[in-house]
């Protein structure tokens, strides 16, 4: 990869991989982590693009997890979506196709080694305390119980995974630095009781790791070396940090953030989507209105499209709206390019060919893509009667036009035009209706110019 080539991510990881970097000699090893409560849309496809596209420029690999941290929301139909987009998008994980929730055992330990060290707590404030709690900017955060001791945090903890206590009775919270300016960092709450069924793990487990350590946790454990994900995570970064410099994990990845994809006039929340689909607005996650992965493809959109579109916006650190129009654009290139052709008349006015015979009809050879030869060419029949579209004929020759008309006051045909892979053709003349509407155009053709330039160079 040509350096002046590279975006800053890419600067970030060659100058982490360079001989001295943090990780020299590594292989380049990232992640993409969707939250299975909703179909991919187009918002999702920069991140996919650059997580699994940066680890092919580097020769590295990239995981497919799924981030099922949440019990609430989450469904296999959603799981089985997301595999088939990011295929459809040309993109594989290989055997690294992991869950989130495969992870919990292991979690759990971590914050049970984060009780003992002194660094967690359990704590009773209630959500509406604890927002009472929580201070402002100049007032630090406060909690009754942060210095509960070791042992009963661990025995409460424990009875929490249990079963014993019902939601919200108690949280286990990071013992970091309640006067932060960074709210993230004031104990943040790392666990929750939830008592509902997980898609997979069904009832085994009532209490579930909060996102923000649960994710740091799982790139480590995957031996992720750089953890990209989009700019609200920001402020999340020393949390981040913090976490796997707490723990005794194998692995201390690195985090960059980027700005995350807007296209105006395009909703981009997997809430406000479910909420079309589960209202009946539209037909479901795959309407061709909407602007997921299934929806897109079904109406024409290509995966290299979509992935040309990722490639001109660029990678950035400043949110910015792109236009639709630039999305179109990217499937009108692709079309043009590898598209095979068809011919069709909406609406139809007859062609009459006065000079060919009757009963005769021929096969025409036309390609199925002027830009690319290998695709072949297909026959289209030819003879007397044919149709062409209403527009492509002009009773009264107006400037500039180009197409069949009749010939102006002393010439005995009009302008010669060409059907499409066949013969040139001048307008002899035409037939009207009773209503004055033309319904049928003669013409006379130069039987030698099939196909191509005739004879005469015209």
């Amino acid at each position: 990869m040509e350096e002046t080539s590279r975006n800053f991510i890419e600067q970030f990881i060659a100058e982490d991989t360079a001989p001295g970097g943090r990780f020299e000699g590594r292989q380049v090893h990232t992640r993409f982590p969707p939250e299975p409560n909703g179909y991919l849309h187009i918002g999702h496809c920069k991140a996919l693009i650059i997580d699994f596209g940066t680890a092919e420029r580097f020769g590295g690999i990239c995981n497919l997890r799924m981030d099922d941290t949440n019990p609430a929301k989450e469904d296999a139909e959603y799981v089985d979506a997301i595999k088939e987009d990011i295929h459809w998008l040309g993109f594989d994980w290989g055997d690294r196709f992991f869950y989130g929730s495969d992870y919990f055992e292991q979690t759990y330990e971590y914050a049970e080694e984060l009780i003992k060290k002194g660094l967690a707590y359990v704590c009773e404030l209630t959500p509406e305390q604890f927002r009472e709690y929580r201070g402002d900017v100049s007032t630090p955060a406060r909690s009754p119980w942060r210095d509960r001791p070791v042992e009963e945090n661990l025995d409460l903890f424990r009875r929490m995974r249990a079963g014993e206590f019902p939601d919200n009775k108690y949280t286990l919270r990071a013992k970091i630095d309640l006067a932060s300016g960074n709210f993230n960092m004031r104990d943040p709450v790392i666990y929750r009781i939830r008592h509902f069924e997980h898609h997979r793990q069904g009832s085994k487990w009532c209490i579930y790791p909060m996102y923000d350590f649960a994710h740091p946790i799982q790139d480590a454990l995957e031996g992720i070396t750089h953890s990209l994900c989009s700019l609200e995570f920001e402020a999340h970064r020393p949390l981040y940090d913090w976490v796997v410099n707490n723990v005794s994990v194998p692995n201390r990845p690195r985090q960059i953030e980027f700005a995350r994809l807007g296209i105006n006039y395009t909703v981009m929340s997997k809430r406000k989507l479910r909420k079309l689909v589960e209202e009946g607005y539209v037909s479901g996650w795959d309407d061709p209105r909407m602007p997921t992965l299934c929806g897109l493809r079904r109406r024409g959109y290509t995966a290299h499209a979509i992935r040309s579109f990722c490639e001109r916006i660029g990678v950035a650190k400043v949110p910015n709206t792109v236009e639709y129009a630039l999305l179109e654009s990217c499937l009108r290139d692709d079309l043009n390019q590898h598209a095979q052709r068809a011919m069709a008349v909406l609406r139809p006015l007859k062609l009459t060919i006065v000079n060919y015979p009757e009963g005769k009809s021929e096969l025409i050879e036309i390609e199925n893509n002027p830009n690319e030869p290998e695709s072949g060419k297909r026959l289209v029949s030819f003879s007397r009667n044919l149709y062409i579209e209403r527009e492509d004929f002009m009773e009264h020759r107006a400037p500039k036009y180009k197409r069949l008309c009749p010939g102006e006051e002393g010439e005995s045909c009009g302008l010669e035009c060409r059907l499409k892979g066949a013969y040139l053709v001048r307008c002899a003349g035409f037939v009207k209706d009773e209503n004055g509407e033309v319904v049928e155009v003669l013409c006379e053709y130069d039987p030698e110019s099939r196909g191509g330039d005739p004879a005469d160079g015209r």
